[in-house]
């Protein structure tokens, strides 16, 4: 890892994979995990691939069932639990820098899904008010205005490899909580990969 890291003055995370566990909420409603990952992984494609925003409603109406559809999306507002290590380790970076949320949702949903995560954030940015999906470099940069931070002092936790291209391109270092541990693929590495949130607070510069 280098050595020559900036002192962040804000760390931004993906919101439904980084700090709260989704695949409960997408394998319940699915009926099963291969379903609910299917379902899960298409809708996360199309919202990485729309750009400009959408109904976040309508990318799910196209991939789950319309009888199931309402019934994912109150789920994945008020039913989804963070990593049991979040709300301290949000806490604690609460202490130094400030914290914020960058999430391909509606703005109804990201507020209630980030209830849940059990800490206060300085900033909630959903696609919808940013006018564009990540990986655009809207949502992040609009995270990045709000907190009145430029990007070289501020870092992105993604949650998904996906993530990893739209934050960088905001000009922003970036980590990737690999909970699931899935492959990278061919996107350029992150600063740092970790299975555990408790290691965000061992980074430099946090």
């Amino acid at each position: 890892m280098p050595g020559t890291l900036p002192t962040y003055e804000a760390v931004l995370f993906d919101l439904f994979s980084a700090l709260l566990d989704s695949e409960p909420v997408w394998n319940e409603v699915a009926g099963g995990a291969e379903a609910g990952e299917s379902w899960r992984r298409e809708c996360s494609r199309l919202a990485y691939s729309a750009g400009e925003y959408r109904p976040f409603a309508e990318l799910v109406a196209e991939v789950v069932p319309p009888t199931r559809a309402e019934a994912l999306l109150r789920g994945l507002g008020e039913d989804l639990r963070p990593w049991p290590e979040a709300p301290e380790v949000l806490a604690r970076l609460r202490e130094r820098v400030r914290i914020g949320v960058v999430t391909n949702c509606s703005e109804d949903l990201g507020q209630r899904a980030a209830d849940r995560v059990g800490a206060p954030f300085d900033t909630i940015v959903t696609a919808e008010a940013a006018g564009a999906y990540k990986g655009r470099p809207e949502p992040y940069r609009l995270a990045l205005e709000r907190l009145a931070v430029e990007p070289s002092r501020a870092l992105f936790v993604a949650g998904s490899p996906a993530d990893i291209p739209g934050a960088l391109s905001a000009g922003m270092d970036v980590c990737w909580h690999n909970r699931r541990r899935l492959p990278l693929g061919d996107r350029e590495p992150p600063l740092a990969e970790f299975d555990s949130l408790v290691l965000l607070c061992t980074l430099p510069g946090t």
